[in-house]
């Protein structure tokens, strides 16, 4: 068996073109219009390969390779969904690699013993809809299927009806296809591999994020006329509890990570002292421990703020602790990217994925392929045409052996 190399990458750039905009990459948030198209294609491609497709309550959409035996079946996937002016290749490789996997399959006229399942995954990235990876999360009961229909968006519209209107929502079960283990494929979205010329990522596990929704609410007032020692500047405050939390992830011992992605003040005037100061805080870390002593950092400054006269509200929207994988399953990974005379190494993911959600039910793992430069959610997100087919390759290898086993 032999992935299609040719056709994997030109897959790859068709999806790409999907919500594309000149000189900005792509937009293709979850349930729009641009979503409903790439979806169409995806589901084109996976009936293409003579498997079933079958779609599910959630929206997930599944390319389902029938096995011989009754046994829990594998699976892998991603998604399609993408952030604002995204590149091509995040969560997509995934989902296009499965499919090619199993066009290999079919074209070598091979029966697998359990039945294989490639899903793409409904709003893994959670940029229109809160919290991300949302199809997984129901997938494996950590959030209700009835909660997550009625999920409202940034621009007002809720889950369940938007995922009609685009004609996703299936009938089947979102927990039909649970699987007996799960293997996930995706470019590093970091530098390491790239830098130390590596060509296989066995990823150990994912670090832990909290995200938070911070308001700080002080006093407006003329800025020509108020002296600075009477102000309550909600602006100056934020800046201040920013500047603590992100120096303390700089300060850290393990590799922790603080980032302030939205900032915005109110009245937002140049002559005002500003009222009111929103902005939101995406921490990560490895190890729990230090994730909870972070969030606890957290909390101690918001409330030294409350005390200097400052309301602040505090709002957890997402949370997932670090999620180790399945030493097993890296273990016959790095295995196969040896057999193939592939250098490797043991990583751990610095960003979200379905799999840290799917290893709440089953043996997981992924797989990495170097992204150039590290970038990632950026038009220059670029893996090589060869790296990606090598990927691709050891997913094969894998997904065949845990099948058969």
């Amino acid at each position: 068996m032999k992935i299609d190399a040719t056709r994997l990458n030109a897959r790859l750039d068709l999806l790409g073109q999907v919500g594309a905009v000149e000189g900005q990459g792509r937009t293709r948030l979850a349930l729009t219009e641009e979503d409903r198209l790439g979806r169409k294609l995806v589901s084109m491609w996976m009936r293409e390969t003579g498997a079933e497709v079958v779609i599910d309550s959630i929206g997930n959409i599944h390319c389902v390779l029938r096995g011989q035996s009754d046994d829990a079946p594998i699976m892998t996937g991603s998604h399609i969904d993408t952030v604002r002016r995204a590149g091509a290749l995040d969560g997509c490789y995934g989902v296009v690699a499965g499919i090619e996997v199993i066009a290999a399959i079919v074209k070598a006229r091979l029966k697998p013993r359990k039945t294989l399942v490639v899903t793409a995954f409904t709003n893994e990235e959670g940029v229109r809809y809160t919290p991300d990876l949302l199809g997984s999360r129901v997938m494996t009961k950590e959030m209700s299927l009835s909660d997550a229909l009625h999920v409202v968006s940034t621009d007002g519209k809720r889950f369940g009806e938007e995922l009609d209107r685009i004609g996703y929502a299936g009938e089947a079960s979102p927990w039909e296809f649970l699987p007996s283990a799960f293997v996930e494929l995706h470019i590093e979205q970091g530098p390491v591999l790239d830098a130390k010329g590596l060509a296989i990522g066995v990823v150990e596990g994912v670090q832990g994020y909290s995200w938070w929704h911070v308001a700080v609410e002080g006093r407006a007032n003329h800025a020509g006329t108020t002296p600075m020692a009477l102000r309550l500047d909600a602006g100056t405050a934020a800046m201040e509890l920013i500047r603590d939390i992100t120096k303390r992830s700089a300060d850290s011992l393990t590799p922790a990570v603080a980032t302030i992605g939205t900032f915005a003040l109110e009245p937002n005037s140049i002559n005002v002292v500003p009222g009111k100061a929103s902005f939101t805080i995406d921490m990560r870390d490895p190890y729990i421990q230090t994730l909870a002593r972070a969030e606890a950092d957290l909390r101690d400054a918001v409330a030294a703020l409350r005390d200097e006269g400052f309301k602040v509200t505090l709002n957890c929207t997402s949370r997932n602790d670090p999620v180790p994988f399945s030493s097993s399953l890296c273990e016959r990974i790095e295995n196969n990217a040896q057999a193939r005379s592939l250098s490797s190494m043991r990583i751990v993911s610095g960003a979200s994925h379905d799999a840290q959600m799917m290893a709440r039910v089953c043996p997981t793992a992924m797989i990495f392929v170097p992204s150039r430069e590290g970038v990632s959610h950026n038009p220059r997100e670029f893996s090589t045409p060869a790296q990606l087919a090598t990927g691709a390759d050891v997913l094969l290898d894998t997904l065949w052996q845990l099948v058969e086993a």
